[in-house]
């Protein structure tokens, strides 16, 4: 049985190993079952599935918004419960986050799959990209219900002391999309269509293993009877922690559509499919730094609510460290080797050169992006929502959307590329000014600061 309790004991170090390298491996493999997914489109489809499958990514944004404001708050809540030791109280916020990510995802799916053009054709799709899009968003609306399910419970499991378990949830269904992917697109001849067919299936055998974990009843955090009611305190209180990774995902929406409209005025259909395999290619590593931000959180805010201060400043301080080496890699490799990371997605030689030369000015201060990730999600993981709110709008709104209006006015395409870094360093600058301002002013590792 694994001990939840030895996130106040055992050395930070060892403990960080233990949760953030499952953690890690999840988000990597989410990541590249996208690239994966991308890479057979790209070459089973055409260079327009791949244009059509960016225009989805403002929705894609959209339906992580509403899984996630369940699910990080979920999570957070479920880790400062264990710290208190309130388990009764955990076996409640588990009941609740799985009735709310249910809610949601009917909601939510059902909404959007009714005006799925009218969005789609907002989004930036061309009448050449339409057909792809909507195909693919059809058969992932169908299926939220299964996504928002599978992804907010196995957010509590890691949290509530089962990392290596979270982390074989994703393994389970990469494994399970690589193998039906190719079958479905290539055997079947599905197209897009059958890409995401492989998705909502694999995403369902990851559901099935999760909801497997809760149901056991030597689990002392379990779903029990009468789980399905909800409780006003813990609802609000999930949606309180919650908004701030939903606003970032919706300002990222908003952003990513308007960063699709600019493409397509400046450099059309292959201009958004450049920007599709940039994305993904960020996104790799962004998405390994927040599953070290997942393996931070549990022993954050277990150590937060026992009062354990001097740990949870150890945590912070090995979690920047680590980032910022995950994202250098990320930029010296899309610096030094830009044309064959982008020949990986599609053989057009007009499409590789547009996303290589886009992607060495995205990443420009790359670097940074590490640190700016992990101080925004410690701040959620201590409960303090607001000030993670604020730093996830920061970037977002505050510095890229001013440049997307103005660069791409003098520099055309390249302005839209760059517009990212120079968002992206003042974002990482405004994170250590509120960072050092609650450690040094408000006095963050002070028992008092606790509630």
């Amino acid at each position: 049985m694994n001990n939840p309790h030895i996130l106040g004991t055992e050395h930070i170090g060892k403990l960080l190993v233990q949760y953030s390298i499952p953690a890690i491996i999840s988000m990597t493999i989410v990541s590249l079952y996208n690239i994966i997914d991308s890479i057979f489109i790209g070459h089973g489809v055409g260079p327009m599935a791949i244009a059509g499958l960016a225009i989805t990514f403002p929705l894609m944004n959209l339906t992580a918004a509403f899984c996630n404001l369940v699910s990080a708050g979920g999570s957070t809540i479920s880790s400062i419960r264990l710290g208190q030791k309130d388990m009764e109280g955990v076996n409640k916020v588990l009941g609740n986050t799985l009735m709310l990510c249910l809610i949601n995802a009917v909601v939510f799916g059902g909404l959007t799959f009714i005006f799925l053009d009218a969005i789609l054709r907002f989004f930036g799709a061309s009448g050449e990209t339409l057909p792809y899009a909507r195909d693919f968003m059809q058969v992932i609306l169908l299926g939220t219900p299964i996504t928002f399910t599978m992804i907010g419970l196995n957010h509590v499991m890691r949290a509530t002391g089962h990392p290596k378990k979270a982390m074989l949830t994703s393994l389970t269904t990469v494994v399970c999309n690589i193998i039906l992917a190719p079958i479905f697109i290539f055997q079947f001849g599905w197209g897009i269509r059958g890409a995401a067919l492989a998705t909502v299936i694999s995403q369902f055998i990851g559901m099935l293993w999760v909801l497997n974990h809760f149901l056991q009843r030597s689990n002392p955090i379990r779903l029990r009877h009468g789980f399905q009611r909800m409780e006003r305190r813990i609802v609000g209180s999930i949606f309180s922690i919650g908004m701030s990774p939903f606003l970032m995902n919706v300002t990222a929406c908003a952003i990513v559509i308007i960063i699709n409209n600019s493409l397509q005025r400046h450099g059309g259909d292959m201009a958004i499919g450049a920007y599709g395999i940039i994305n993904r290619l960020l996104m790799l590593y962004v998405m390994v730094v927040m599953g070290l931000t997942m393996g931070m959180q549990p022993i954050t805010g277990y150590n937060f609510g026992a009062r354990r201060l001097d740990r949870v400043k150890q945590v912070l301080r090995l979690g920047i460290t680590a980032g910022v080496c995950i994202t250098s890699s990320g930029f010296l490799i899309c610096e030094l080797f830009p044309h064959a990371v982008a020949s990986v997605f599609t053989s057009d030689e007009a499409l590789i050169n547009m996303a290589a030369r886009g992607v060495r000015i995205c990443v420009a201060i790359f670097p940074f992006v590490g640190a700016q990730i992990v101080i925004g999600n410690f701040f959620q993981s201590i409960g303090m929502a607001k000030i993670s709110i604020f730093m996830s709008l920061t970037r977002q709104l505050l510095y890229l959307l001013p440049c997307l209006l103005v660069f791409p006015q003098f520099m055309g395409l390249d302005g839209i590329w760059t517009s990212m870094p120079v968002s992206d360093f003042f974002a990482f600058v405004t994170a250590v000014l509120i960072l050092l301002w609650y450690v040094r002013r408000k006095h963050l590792f002070h028992p008092q600061t606790i509630q």
